[in-house]
């Protein structure tokens, strides 16, 4: 299995609480982008821009695609959120 296709797979496994449907369901995701270094990018995009759990599946989100063997960097870009810059800045902290 290729490596997005597993990433994919990982992501899944993310679930809103809110709506009960995995954030690539959701299409919170998008630009998934891998190297073939293991550099992993993607772009997260919260459903609303005051989305009260965005923290919440950041996190979860970087979780799941740093579970997934061969990704060995990953920078989340998150678009369409009021606290965008703070939760990139927590996110790269967390590498």
């Amino acid at each position: 299995m290729k490596l997005e296709q597993i990433i994919i797979t990982f992501l899944e496994k993310v679930i809103d609480p809110e709506t009960g449907l995995n954030v690539v369901r959701m299409e919170l995701i998008r630009n998934l982008k891998i190297e073939k270094n293991g550099r992993v990018s993607l772009t997260f995009r919260p459903s609303s821009p005051v989305c009260p759990l965005a923290f919440q599946l950041g996190f979860a989100i970087q979780q799941a695609v740093k579970g997934v063997e061969g990704v060995k960097d990953l920078r989340i870009n998150v678009e369409g959120f009021i606290h965008a810059e703070q939760l990139e800045k927590i996110l790269a902290e967390g590498q």
